[in-house]
């Protein structure tokens, strides 16, 4: 089964992600993290990558997408996968060749977003509150167009990002079961 995860920062779509992963015995694959080891490198590419996210803006919709699907090749990735950071645009879903089953966007407030990001440690460069907020604007603006897309298509699944995480994931489990 090939899932993806949309949700605003914060959200808890990693969380999600792995006991997804861990129940359906498929992987789980962020495009954050994707882009953060690609920032590591220091390389021209790898720092234009790590100014990119740092900054809080999106990556090109073209790369994005050959860097993910160029990915999902991976032998890990033939049986299906629950992907999560992508696609963030609609000519991103639109050019993306790979395939959905379900798309799961979890709902979660911006205000309950803010505060959940707040409590984590801050280890990270691009979680700055300047980043934060860019990706959120950018999640409005850009993202939810993303949620409108699947839904016309027939394949999202809104779930309530605001509860307790076991009833998140009973209720992402049904959904899913019931293909």
């Amino acid at each position: 089964m090939k899932i993806i995860l949309i949700g605003i920062q914060g959200a808890g779509k990693s969380t999600q992600g792995n006991l997804v992963s861990e129940a359906l015995h498929i992987p789980y694959l962020s495009s954050g993290h994707i882009f953060r080891e690609m920032a590591k490198e220091k390389t021209p590419w790898g720092r234009y990558v790590k100014e990119t996210i740092n900054s809080g803006a999106l990556m090109p919709d073209d790369k994005t997408t050959q860097i993910i699907e160029e990915y999902l090749k991976k032998e890990d990735y033939t049986n299906g996968y629950i992907l999560d950071g992508f696609p963030r645009t609609v000519p991103q879903a639109e050019i993306f060749s790979n395939g959905v089953d379900k798309v799961i966007y979890l709902k979660v407030s911006d205000k309950e977003a803010l505060w959940r990001i707040s409590g984590r440690s801050a280890d990270r460069e691009d979680e700055t509150l300047s980043a934060i907020r860019k990706r959120i604007a950018s999640f409005h603006e850009h993202t939810e167009k993303v949620i409108q897309y699947y839904r016309e298509k027939g394949r999202l699944i809104e779930v309530d990002g605001e509860r307790d995480i076991q009833e998140i994931f009973n209720d992402i489990m049904d959904h899913v079961k019931e293909s």
